[in-house]
């Protein structure tokens, strides 16, 4: 039997135990919360159906309880996984609503929307859960934004209350082989961020061990020649070593401001979630696990030097009760409203009501933006498109503090176009710099700064690239939906793409569709200077999350120049702009082929009508719906793919709304399906040249 706390001298390093101990009878009790929650759970709500997927965290109790003793920051970020619920009845969360997530009734977390352990909670005062997700790693990133917001806003806002805060990111031994892990783990290195890395290994991913995970099973051996990271470990089942090294791992990153790992190993006492019956485990696993048990070691450690038997007892039975009832309450809380299945997409729901997000972005804060103004106040001279884009970035960033632009080489080079040429040394390093190559990381990040009440703007250096970065920006998009409107991640995110003198599969890709399929993203792609000022200041004064996509070859296309519209103008998403009037037939487009488009229709002699969408998400429906109306015809051209491009849904709409005032077929034009060749003799043929648009004008009007 273990000796009491205070007999306990010595960690295996020789640090001497911290004289303050927690209150043990608390600990106790949350272990026995959370211990009676699975076995309910387990034993009773999966076999009738009741709960359908359960993730246990027996094992991993005691030390995620004393980590959740440790953050009383009321700016301290936590990014946890789907096993950390000991951990949110540490913060307070009651066993009524610990329970009523994976029961999915309203009320909950998400209310039915997500899977019942993916918990978040708003700061309100007291540390912020942020959402979590699904996603095996993908807390590791969004932590790492928050850490370095928590130094942005103290040393660059100078708010001295963030001077002790840190982020802290929980997450198992499988996950530390994930992209998300290590893009974190150079952020916070680099950047000598406060974050803490708190791993929990069990040894097992699902089934594999974690010796496929890490060389020898142990992520802290492996990373201790990490340059600009401490690393601490021990046993997560030894009460008094898990308080020691938790206490002391907080305090270290709070005092110092840089990165800490800690490995606790941990065992897992039940399967990976409740379909699992852990039979790719030997029995001797299976026995060593169950000996190592934090529960039955608690007792050991506490009974009888600081707590009674009888005591003990009475702290179970107390908790097994109070369980019982708060899942009785948690089940007659009523199911999920199905009216309710579709608001919160977006800021602004599909009936016009707006409800305020309670965190994430600028304006829960109270934050207000400078004056806008849809009226364009041109200037006497043209500016290219990249200007355009320069220029609403450097206004911007003036008024508003909050406003972070990052991206790989956007510092001194000034991106690879230039769109950021001059920005750092105007603005400093701390809000307008460079990051490592991992569009994991990029997104990430500016998913929990945007969570800790900043502006990021990230740049994507062409969009070909955003694809390892697709799972952050996809649970970017579903955020406000799956907490209801709890939390919002504005973030914009700058794109170039698209052909340009010659075209190749890896830097001229559009593909613009992806993200319009996304759900909740707003996705632009202007054709010129005007409509990239008014759009980009749109974005970074909005509140929900924008794609903003730039097109090469538009950023210094002559035709795509246009005067500067004024630092007030904006451009109201889902507004098609009328490039050319006409009463034959609309053509509608966006991007680069809107050039095109005008050129074919002046040289085809065909009085046909081009709309340039401008936004994909929203997109002008009325305006298409009332142009087609009058023309009875409609040409889509764009320059993604065919098969799957945007121009099948405006093809569907057309023939679901307007099908009575067709004259003719909708017909599309686009690129083929395949990748954006190289050759520019290839390339010509591949995308609608003006002749090929022209053509198919002719023919849709002869019809």
């Amino acid at each position: 039997m273990a000796a009491p706390a205070a007999a306990i001298v010595n960690l295996a390093d020789g640090t001497p135990a911290s004289a303050a101990q927690p209150d043990w009878r608390h600990v106790a009790r949350l272990v026995h919360l959370s211990r009676a929650l699975d076995d309910i759970e387990e034993t009773r709500l999966v076999p009738e159906r009741k709960v359908l997927y359960q993730f246990s965290a027996r094992g991993h109790e005691l030390a995620q309880i004393l980590l959740g003793l440790n953050l009383l920051d009321p700016h301290d970020g936590i990014a946890l996984y789907y096993r950390s619920r000991p951990l949110m009845l540490t913060l307070g969360v009651s066993p009524e609503e610990a329970a009523a997530g994976p029961l999915a009734r309203s009320g909950a977390f998400s209310g039915g929307r997500d899977i019942g352990v993916v918990f978040n909670l708003p700061g309100r005062g007291a540390p912020t859960v942020l959402p979590a997700c699904g996603g095996v790693g993908t807390q590791y990133t969004p932590a790492a934004g928050w850490a370095q917001a928590i130094r942005y806003r103290h040393e660059v806002l100078g708010d001295g209350s963030y001077a002790r805060s840190l982020a802290v990111v929980l997450g198992g031994d499988a996950s530390t082989a994930t992209n998300g892990f290590w893009s974190a783990l150079n952020i916070a290195t680099t950047q000598r961020l406060p974050l803490l890395f708190y791993i929990e290994d069990n040894a097992f991913g699902i089934s594999v061990p974690s010796t496929c995970q890490t060389p020898g099973g142990n992520i802290a051996a492996n990373l201790r020649a990490f340059g600009g990271l401490t690393i601490l470990e021990g046993d997560g089942t030894d009460a008094c070593e898990a308080f020691e090294l938790t206490r002391r791992a907080v305090a270290q990153v709070r005092a110092e401001r840089a990165p800490l790992l800690l490995r606790l190993t941990v065992p897992r006492l039940s399967g990976h979630s409740g379909q699992d019956t852990q039979a790719y485990k030997p029995a001797a696993t299976l026995a060593a696990e169950r000996a190592r048990d934090p529960l039955v070691r608690l007792e050991q450690f506490l009974v009888p030097q600081l707590i009674s038997p009888p005591e003990w007892r009475e702290i179970a039975a107390r908790a097994r009760a109070e369980v019982e009832e708060a899942v009785g309450r948690a089940l007659a809380r009523p199911q999920p409203d199905p009216r309710q299945l579709t608001s919160h997409v977006f800021a602004q729901d599909s009936d016009g009501t707006r409800e305020l997000q309670q965190q994430g972005g600028l304006l829960p804060e109270g934050f207000v933006y400078a004056p806008s103004s849809e009226r364009a106040q041109p200037e006497p001279t043209r500016i290219n498109m990249l200007t355009a884009i320069r220029r609403t970035l450097d206004v911007e960033l003036a008024v508003n503090p909050r406003m972070l632009v990052f991206g790989e080489d956007v510092g001194p080079k000034g991106g690879v176009h230039g769109a950021t040429l001059g920005l750092q040394d105007k603005y400093g390093r701390a809000r307008v710099f460079d990051t490592s190559l991992s569009e994991e990381g990029i997104i990430g990040r500016a998913v929990g700064m945007a969570l800790a009440g900043l502006l990021p703007v990230a740049e994507i250096q062409f969009r070909k690239y955003a694809e390892p970065a697709a799972e952050q920006l996809n649970d970017c998009g579903t955020l406000r939906w799956r907490t209801r409107n709890r939390f919002a991640a504005p973030v914009v995110v700058r794109m170039p793409g698209g052909f340009f003198k010659c075209g190749d599969p890896w830097h001229s890709q559009t593909n613009e569709v992806a993200w319009v399929h996304g759900v909740g993203w707003q996705v632009a792609v202007p054709s010129n200077a005007e409509d990239a000022v008014g759009l980009l200041r749109a974005a970074l004064r909005g509140n929900d999350p924008v794609i903003f996509f730039e097109h090469r070859a538009m950023l210094d296309g002559a035709w795509a120049r246009r005067p500067y519209p004024g630092d007030e103008y904006v451009v109201p998403y889902g507004r098609a702009r009328l490039v050319r009037p006409g009463a034959e037939l609309t053509v509608v487009t966006w991007g680069a082929m809107v050039e095109r488009c005008e050129l074919a229709a002046r040289d085809s002699h065909v009085d046909a009508e081009v709309l340039d969408l401008r936004t994909l998400s929203p997109w002008d429906r009325a305006a298409v719906l009332a142009s087609v109306k009058k023309t009875h015809r409609c040409l889509i051209v764009h320059e993604d793919n065919l098969t799957g491009g945007f121009g099948a849904e405006v093809a569907a709409t057309l023939a679901s709304e307007a099908f009575y005032s067709l004259e003719a077929p909708v017909e599309r034009l686009a690129m083929p399906d395949i990748p954006s060749p190289h050759s520019p003799i290839l390339l010509e043929a591949a995308v609608p040249d003006v002749a090929h648009i022209a053509r198919a004008l002719q023919k849709l009007a002869s019809l």
